[in-house]
């Protein structure tokens, strides 16, 4: 009997500090989520004014929507998670990128961002073009979207054109949802062209103009998905510690209400025991 309240004692013990790890967790995912929801705001003010910056270029190009040749090779970028404990976010993401490969046909490209996605696709089989951590911070987005775009250009240099889709999730009313959206060929019809009464005053040709600022909207949405991504992950990980939190609570009842009764007995049989003599 002594044994087996030692043993529930330890348990009680080692399950406490499970909860303790599991609230820390989870104040550091709502942390984080609070912190890239402040962020977003910023850089879709910063999308907003590219897009009317855009507008104004094609207003100096009367070209701007000539048709482009039609894409031959297809590059997906999936934003997966960089740790565990999120549930099933990065398997999602990876099967809607696996879906979008074998649209694609064999010669599409895999980017691939976190370390949790990448361990997955590793499991899968899947072969990575190019992978990176996901940032560890929300300020640490634009950097990686520079490094995905860095990357991105690199691989669009060495052939004649090519299509971009990007795969993450963004966290909604309803929790987590996928979100699957091209990239690269930007969709110009998006700007309207808009006319000044003034022209702007530009330092560069009207097409290069246009193709500076395509490039830094490209950037622009790379770093709002990388937000998005981020946020949705810790949105992910907040809702399975909250889940957890509330699995150890149960055990913790299941448990005390056995070491109660272990004790109960072990008081009983000690009553018994000293009335007997």
């Amino acid at each position: 009997m002594t044994e087996r309240l030692s043993d529930l004692r330890a348990r009680l013990g080692a399950t406490r500090q499970l909860e303790a790890v599991i609230t820390a967790m989870r104040g550091v995912a709502a942390a984080r989520l609070r912190e890239a929801q402040t962020h977003l705001e910023g850089v879709r003010a910063y999308a907003h004014t590219l897009g009317e910056a855009l507008g104004e270029a094609m207003a100096l190009q009367a070209d701007a929507r000539a048709e482009r040749s039609r894409p031959d090779g297809h590059v997906v970028i999936a934003l997966c998670a960089e740790q565990g404990f999120a549930g099933a976010f990065s398997e999602r993401v990876l099967d809607a990128a696996q879906r979008r490969l074998a649209a694609a046909g064999p010669g599409a490209s895999l980017f691939l961002v976190g370390g949790r996605g990448q361990t997955i696709a590793e499991e899968r089989g899947l072969r990575l073009d190019w992978a990176a951590p996901m940032a560890a911070h929300v300020d640490e987005a634009a950097g990686l979207a520079d490094h995905v775009a860095d990357a991105l250009y690199d691989l669009l240099g060495t052939e004649r054109t090519a299509e971009v889709t990007m795969v993450h999730s963004a966290p909604d009313e309803r929790g987590v949802t996928l979100v699957e959206r091209p990239l690269i060929p930007l969709d110009l019809a998006r700007f309207p062209a808009s006319r000044r009464s003034v022209p702007p005053l530009t330092t560069l040709p009207p097409a290069l103009l246009l193709a500076r600022l395509a490039e830094e909207y490209v950037f622009a949405e790379l770093c709002e998905a990388i937000v998005l991504s981020f946020a949705a992950e810790n949105e992910a990980r907040l809702q399975a510690m909250i889940a957890a939190r509330q699995n150890v609570r149960e055990t913790l009842d299941a448990l005390m209400a056995s070491y109660r009764r272990v004790r109960q007995d072990e008081i009983t049989n000690e009553i018994i025991e000293l009335a007997a003599r």
